[in-house]
């Protein structure tokens, strides 16, 4: 390999080119130990070695390849996290919006009054207090001696047990209580064991003819809870809420979002599953 020093001809003439002429006169400065050319090479050189660099550095922080723009083997390492943090948000949304959705249908249920000929009348029993309705049951029986005029069943079901050392069952209580306010007594059936609600529709759909046609009377943040509790013990199920009912303010408030809770887990598992687990 021939060696091309700086100024020097290949001929051996530092100071003229190949034909004899004086390297000032070819172009060439003769005072320059470079030269523009190796100035041009080197800065090249130099660039090459800048971008090589600049690639290695972007290959080293995991990120994208420069040169191919492909997800170089740290981004890969990361992506399944990223993914997994990106499916639980978007399951987290989706159970906040289940919620929202069950929610307002508490609050829109608990206002709607679906009033309808039916075979019965339901009652849900409340606390009763020595063969005394209390105010939150009167409120549920006063609302049925409403309905009783306009003839929308021909019987009326009170329903509930009774606590222990109690004299009266909750539906004792409310079926002489409707006596006193005009419901004829032999219009009036009485579901006396049950301690829950899912306890006592499934002794109502006992009761009554399989898929018979039920108007539930409730407070309103009970409404959506009972129909839906009904028609999976077999019954047809409306809802006619109290419009007197003593559970107001925060208190009512605060009732809405557990059975917003409780409905939107009992969809999923079943109510009679939700109740063996709440009550």
């Amino acid at each position: 390999m021939t060696v091309v020093r700086t100024g020097q001809h290949v001929d051996g003439d530092p100071l003229h080119g190949p034909d004899g002429a004086p390297a000032d006169e070819q172009g060439v400065d003769a005072s320059d130990p470079v030269g523009e050319r190796g100035t041009v090479v080197m800065a090249k050189s130099h660039t090459a070695k800048s971008d090589t660099a600049t690639s290695d550095t972007a290959r080293s922080d995991g990120d994208v390849d420069v040169a191919d723009g492909q997800p170089t083997e740290g981004t890969r390492r990361r992506s399944p996290w990223v993914r997994m943090l990106q499916v639980a948000v978007v399951i987290g949304l989706l159970l906040v919006g289940y919620y929202l959705v069950t929610l307002f249908q508490v609050w829109s249920t608990g206002r709607s009054d679906q009033a309808r000929p039916v075979d019965a009348i339901v009652v849900l029993g409340v606390a009763q207090y020595d063969g005394r309705p209390s105010p939150q049951l009167a409120a549920r029986l006063d609302h049925v001696v409403e309905l009783w005029p306009d003839g929308v069943a021909p019987m009326v079901i009170t329903t509930g047990g009774n606590q222990p050392g109690d004299r009266f069952t909750e539906a004792e209580a409310s079926a002489a209580y409707l006596v006193e306010r005009g419901v004829p007594e032999t219009a009036i059936e009485l579901e006396n064991t049950g301690s829950t609600t899912y306890e006592s529709l499934e002794m109502v759909a006992v009761m009554l003819p399989d898929g018979a046609r039920v108007l539930i009377v409730t407070d309103p943040y009970h409404a959506l809870r009972s129909r839906l509790t009904a028609q999976e013990v077999g019954l047809t199920a409306y809802v006619s809420p109290t419009g007197t009912s003593v559970v107001t303010g925060s208190d009512s408030f605060e009732r809405h979002v557990k059975e917003a809770a409780g409905i939107a887990l009992g969809r999923v598992i079943g109510f009679e599953r939700l109740t063996s687990l709440t009550d």
